[in-house]
């Protein structure tokens, strides 16, 4: 489904904003964080957008009110999130839990959730009026770490963005903190699952050593910039079992048992860079974020809400990656997750130690974020279930990659959707090279787009 050419705008009127903190007294002390949570490419606010249909049992009830209250009581137990992030030497950062606070803001919006569309999905209108960057409030260090904006709609429903600093978290890690505090929005006097610090899990080891090649990581000289800044247009594509099914048969028989978010990496890693045309000799990533939780032995304990996810990289050629057939992508996708392990990540972990911290590499790079498992369109604050949830990504994000989402078609198929932001010739040539491989039959393309 395309999105409409005619923006969607409205007026938001924020009241003054609010410090929150802990009900209780919590401790004070310094909590050092994990390596991974320190890499440079998480030193960056992550907006996270809930949004809420109104529900006739909570006509008489603020969502502002009870969330600011449930925030409050949480924070008892996540109490980090009060405090601030300090900066040692080597850069290396730890939590001052001083139990600061939080910043919270109560708003109000002349719009209605209708109006975002049948498809409510990033990226969204008027973004900053629904997220107000409190001066001073934006930074890594010295900054508040959660920045809650609970918006009010015409229509009895509303919208939450809670922006967290990612150094203490991922998606999983935010999934649980969110679902943590609809629980006790909803009355609960504890979350369901209990927050685990424990970052000195993820300490390198003695001595550091790097025993992998993470491609990830490499510096790459900026050659030719391929440009993805103009005349942009957005759609979504949806990948339900009619999809993955058409996709398998272009596949040989050893790779027909590969995961949904596996295959649709590869075509839309082929397919996205077909339509960007780079040069032929171009090397050319796909990056994964991959949850290591469960990569450890013991596992990491149930609650650890700190960054534990490794972002392997395949690399190809430009020209092999169009001339050869589907699973030429595949097989390299499946190789790079398949280097997941726990020593992988150590070695990640050390790597962080021994080349200060790189920085993903971003040259004719391409990010796909499987959020399939994160939950966020379920979790509840008393109105039921999200008409969406996850990151509120901004048009900048999609040139570079995308977000892989749950969600049910209007036939009631259970699948994905990405959603896409190009330039519109980009765009032509990416639907093209799409509806090519999902031909049914000789007179007939199945357009993934239509929602």
């Amino acid at each position: 489904m395309q999105k409409s050419n005619m923006p969607l705008t409205f007026t938001v009127r924020r009241r003054e904003t609010k410090l929150i903190k802990p009900a209780e007294p919590t401790p004070i002390e310094m909590k050092p964080l994990s390596d991974l949570d320190t890499q440079e490419a998480l030193w960056v606010q992550a907006p996270m957008i809930q949004i809420y249909r109104d529900d006739i049992k909570m006509r008489n009830i603020n969502p502002a009110t009870v969330i600011r209250k449930a925030l409050a009581k949480l924070l008892v137990l996540y109490y980090p999130f009060a405090g601030r992030i300090r900066e040692g030497p080597g850069r290396k950062l730890e939590v001052d839990c001083s139990g600061q606070g939080v910043l919270f803001i109560e708003a109000e919006a002349d719009v209605r959730v209708e109006q975002f569309g049948e498809t409510v999905l990033p990226p969204f209108p008027c973004l900053e009026e629904l997220i107000y960057d409190v001066p001073g409030s934006s930074g890594m260090v010295d900054s508040p770490l959660l920045l809650i904006q609970v918006t009010r709609l015409l229509c009895g429903g509303f919208i939450i963005i809670i922006r967290i600093n990612h150094i203490m978290c991922d998606a999983q890690g935010m999934s649980q903190f969110i679902t943590a505090l609809g629980e006790m929005t909803r009355g609960a006097a504890i979350p369901s699952i209990l927050p685990v610090w424990q970052r000195e899990l993820l300490l390198p080891r003695n001595p550091p050593r790097v025993t992998y090649t993470h491609h990830e990581y490499d510096q790459v000289p900026i050659t030719n910039t391929i440009c993805l800044n103009t005349n942009m247009v957005s759609k979504a594509f949806f990948f339900g079992p009619t999809e993955i099914s058409i996709l398998r048969n272009h596949l040989p028989t050893h790779l027909k048992r590969c995961t949904p978010f596996e295959l649709v990496s590869a075509v839309v890693w082929r397919c996205r860079s077909i339509a960007i045309q780079p040069d032929p000799e171009d090397i050319l990533r796909i990056i994964f974020p991959v949850n290591g939780r469960y990569k450890f032995k013991p596992y990491i304990p149930k609650g650890y809400y700190g960054n534990c996810v490794a972002v392997p990289a395949a690399l190809s050629t430009a020209k092999d990656l169009f001339s050869k057939p589907l699973g030429h992508a595949l097989e390299l996708v499946l190789k790079a997750k398949s280097c997941v392990t726990e020593d992988y990540i150590r070695s990640t972990i050390d790597l962080m130690v021994l080349r200060g911290r790189p920085n993903i590499t971003s040259v004719n790079s391409y990010f796909l974020t499987d959020l399939t498992q994160a939950r966020f369109n379920d979790i509840d604050f008393g109105w039921g279930k999200a008409v969406y949830g996850g990151p509120a990504v901004e048009d900048v994000f999609s040139r570079i990659g995308n977000l892989y989402l749950p969600y049910t078609s209007k036939k009631g198929e259970f699948g994905a959707v990405i959603p896409m932001c190009l330039p519109k010739p980009t765009m032509e040539r990416f639907v093209k090279e799409l509806d090519n491989l999902l031909i049914m039959d000789a007179n007939q393309a199945l357009h993934t787009s239509k929602l």
